[in-house]
Formats: structure tokens, C-alpha cells, sequence
């Protein structure tokens, strides 16, 4: 717990000293939320509810995608070496999975917020749409930190990132919709376990996964 918790420190360190990086995320959300904006802006009644809960989940995830796909890409070799020296696998991977996982859910809050003041709120239970949120974002990091570690071995890394990425992502993207969609509906707690149960199951399979698989990489 104790390498965990310095190799996080160290990555909240690093994106504090690079803010430009996380700036950049910032105004790429907002951007794409003000483009959306200004599309539906004359022609309010196409923004069905239905449009405004798959327009901001098609923003979560290419905001996911472009967040973590940095995770792995932007350490030198001559770094990796020392954390190879230093730190076991296991540590380095949960320690990705944890960073990313409050990225994403910073991003992803802050960008939910300015997707609700400008595009309206037609949600119908927040904390429902909120958990919605949270199982999304740990789901999109998970995935996508086990992916951006194995697509930083190749060469043409950030092809092999999209290529590998959203078939994985799809049938978790399909079920936070969906979850999101009843949460637009308030439809009752125990309309939604299902859906829950599954995300949270997702997520523990793909960190079972990287605890697994993260060491062969490591090693090579």
C-alpha cells in the first residue's frame, strides 16, 4: 500500500507540474459541450431526452479516451526502467487504475455540471444519474488503463489504443446508458440493481484482469 500510495502521489504530482495537459482536457469537454450547445440551440425540441443522455455519454467517452490514453504513452523508457526496479507491478497498475479512475470522475463531474447548466436538466432522480456517472467513469478508466498498457508496447500506440478500446468499452457503455436512461426516468432503486450489479462486476473482472495480465507486460 505503501508503493500505491507514493506512485499516486507521484502521478498527482506530475499532472500538477504538466496542469497544461489537464487544461486541455478541461477545454475539450467544455468545447464539445458548447458545440452541442449552439447545434441544438435553434432547434430545442430535437434535444429529447434521449439525445441528451447519449450526447453526453458519446463526450464522457471520447474525453475518457483521450485522458488515459496518456498514461503509459507519456513514460520514458529510462523511467520505466526505475519504477521496474523499484516498485512491483501490481503497485504500478492499481496505482494507474486509482489515478485515472479520480481523473475521469473529476472530468467527468466538472463536465456534467456545465453539460447541465447549459444544455437544461431533464433528469428525473440525480443521485440515480450521479451513481450512473461514477460506475461510468471507473468502468471507462479501468478498461482503458488495461488497454493504453498493453497498446504502449506498440509503436503506433494511440491507433492501437482506439482499435483496442471501444470494442471493449461497448457493452459497458450500453449498460451506464441504460442505467442513465431509468435514472432520466426515475424509475425506483430496484429497477436499476440489475444494471448496477453488472458495472460493478465489469469493473472488478477488467482489475482482476490487469492484476493478472500487467505483470507479463511489466517483464517485458
Amino acid at each position: 500500500m505503501n508503493e500505491v500510495k507514493t506512485l499516486i502521489w507521484k502521478e498527482i504530482t506530475l499532472e500538477w507540474r504538466q496542469r497544461y495537459a489537464l487544461n486541455g482536457m478541461l477545454l475539450y469537454v467544455v468545447s464539445t459541450v458548447f458545440v452541442c450547445y449552439l447545434s441544438f440551440n435553434l432547434r430545442r425540441n430535437l434535444l429529447t431526452p434521449i439525445v441528451w443522455n447519449t450526447l453526453f455519454w458519446i463526450i464522457l467517452l471520447f474525453t475518457a479516451v483521450n485522458a488515459i490514453a496518456k498514461s503509459f504513452a507519456q513514460e520514458r523508457y529510462g523511467r520505466l526502467l526505475y519504477y521496474y526496479t523499484l516498485s512491483s507491478p501490481h503497485a504500478i497498475i492499481i496505482s494507474k487504475i486509482i489515478y485515472n479512475s479520480l481523473l475521469m470522475l473529476a472530468l467527468s463531474l466538472t463536465g456534467f455540471g456545465f453539460y447541465m447548466v447549459v444544455m437544461g436538466n431533464p433528469v428525473g432522480s440525480l443521485p440515480m444519474y450521479l451513481t450512473s456517472i461514477v460506475l461510468g467513469s471507473l468502468g471507462f478508466s479501468t478498461t482503458l488503463t488495461l488497454v493504453a498498457a498493453i497498446a504502449s508496447k506498440a509503436e503506433n500506440n494511440g491507433a492501437l489504443m482506439a482499435i483496442l478500446s471501444f470494442p471493449l468499452i461497448i457493452p459497458m457503455l450500453l449498460m451506464v446508458i441504460k442505467l442513465a436512461k431509468n435514472a432520466l426516468d426515475n424509475l425506483e432503486m430496484s429497477a436499476n440493481q440489475d444494471e448496477i450489479l453488472v458495472l460493478l462486476a465489469m469493473d472488478a473482472i477488467v482489475v482482476a484482469l490487469s492484476l493478472v495480465l500487467f505483470p507479463y507486460l511489466w517483464r517485458s
